[in-house]
């Protein structure tokens, strides 16, 4: 019956293992933190992750260097940059709206011939006022100047410049949740080599009690059955590590996808999982920076600013446009000159026009209150943002206090299941102690050390949405 009973317990632990090992190979969505180096044969073969080329020497990266080249390699923040620069083409369009414009024209017309019309001369011959010149060929330098437009130039200006720095405040707010997702996934593959690492040697550990377990069971001191029990939990450790090493796998491609790495180029995480990290300040004076520093708070606040414009800039449309217009024409006939005359005539025309639109039908009146609208909208959404950053600073400042002491729990936890498990060996070498005994002391062990290196990556993972929380 208690044979039956620690059988029980040992196939719950193993679920908890399996579970531990399924979700480390999802760690790529979810908490993630460095591993320290490994050692031995086991750390060796984790230098080559996704069935890379063995003879081909991995790639070191350090997270730095990871974040570097993912922001490098993003398509994402490729198409918000190249937003920016059409926002920054539309600022110069609104710019050079400013300046005046001049062209030149040119043409030629066939026309029908008419009879021409003179009147006499009491001094020669008639004299011909309306000739036939069917072909017309004219030429024209054209100058247009807008220079005053009550402000609407100036507003739409100031509107695209607003609009311009929002999309630059875009990109920074998508680097900075690029960086969080390549943080995450490098604390991953970091933590999935440190998980493979711990089911490396326990399953060493286990090979060298199923040899004692057999040398006992030769000279008659174990029974068959605890040379069985002992492979079985064996295979299920081996299956522990094809898992664990699958997890190292999914991670590192995911890892070489963010960083722009070709698929089949293996990496090699150059991080410590268990480093001190310093302390962070205090809430307020965290929430207070993170209000500062968030890049898409501070893109909520330019396209205010672009939205006041643009309201400024319908206002404007209830003033006055003065603009100055000039000309030089150079025309066969000119039509400009009388009498007209099948030679080659020059002309020119400087004037000064004013347009203003006294009732348009209620248009700028809606495009006010549209103005309004949007902007009132912005502003909820700029106070729902700060509501919801306080919140989100302080509960990642929780989470942080609540993984470091996870990780000093999860220490403890290990060190008194290595000395259970020391214990219990020597009392089974004693014979004082059973084969299951050991067994459970050795599954406990393992799942302290996957509860301590998962905490670790809790850690990480806890001050990497920390640094997000505060535009870092």
């Amino acid at each position: 019956m208690t044979w039956t009973f620690a059988r029980s317990t040992r196939d719950s632990r193993w679920s908890a293992l399996t579970a531990w090992i399924l979700a480390a190979w999802c760690l790529t969505a979810a908490p993630a933190a460095a591993a320290p180096q490994a050692q031995g044969e086991a750390r060796r073969a984790l230098a080559l992750p996704g069935g890379a080329d063995p003879g081909q020497s991995p790639l070191r990266l350090t997270l730095a260097d990871a974040i570097a080249r993912g922001t490098g390699a993003s398509h994402r923040l490729g198409e918000i940059r190249a937003r920016e620069t059409a926002a920054k083409a539309a600022l110069d369009f609104q710019i050079a709206e400013k300046r005046p414009l001049a062209g030149v024209q040119a043409g030629y017309q066939r026309t029908a011939h008419v009879d021409e019309y003179a009147i006499p001369s009491p001094t020669g011959p008639p004299r011909v006022i309306y000739p036939d010149v069917p072909d017309n060929l004219r030429a024209r330098i054209d100058l247009q100047w807008l220079f005053f437009t009550s402000g609407r130039v100036a507003a739409q200006a100031r509107a695209a410049r607003a609009e311009a720095e929002a999309v630059g405040k875009d990109w920074l707010a998508a680097r900075t949740d690029l960086k969080l997702e390549i943080t995450r996934t490098f604390w991953a593959l970091v933590t999935a080599r440190e998980a493979e690492r711990v089911v490396a040697q326990a399953l060493a550990n286990i090979d060298a009690h199923l040899r004692d377990v057999k040398n006992r069971r030769d000279v008659g001191l174990v029974p068959p059955n605890d040379v069985l029990s002992t492979e079985a939990q064996r295979s299920r450790q081996q299956v522990l590590l094809i898992q664990a090493k699958h997890a190292v796998e999914s991670a590192a491609a995911e890892l070489r996808r963010l960083v722009g790495l070709d698929p089949d180029t293996p990496i090699e995480p150059d991080a410590l999982l268990d480093q001190p990290l310093p302390p962070p300040a205090g809430a307020s004076a965290l929430v207070d920076e993170a209000r500062k520093s968030r890049s898409d708070r501070q893109a909520i606040e330019s396209r205010l600013v672009s939205l006041a414009a643009r309201g400024d800039a319908v206002r404007a449309n209830r003033g006055p446009v003065i603009g100055l217009v000039g000309g030089f024409d150079y025309a066969r006939p000119n039509p400009r000159i009388f009498p007209r005359e099948a030679e080659w005539r020059t002309f020119w025309d400087v004037g000064v026009n004013l347009t203003w639109t006294f009732w348009d039908g209620g248009r700028l009146a809606a495009g006010l209150a549209q103005a309004a609208a949007n902007r009132a909208a912005l502003e909820e959404r700029l106070r729902e943002f700060d509501s919801v950053l306080e919140v989100e600073v302080r509960q990642r400042l929780l989470d942080l206090d609540s993984a470091k002491a996870a990780v000093a729990a999860a220490a403890d936890g290990v060190r008194a299941a290595a000395e259970a498990r020391r214990v219990v060996e020597d009392r089974f070498k004693a014979g004082v102690a059973i084969n299951t005994d050991v067994l459970d002391a050795q599954q406990v062990l393992l799942q302290a050390e996957l509860d301590r290196t998962r905490a670790l990556a809790d850690v990480r993972l806890a001050e990497a949405r920390l640094e997000r929380a505060l535009g870092r």
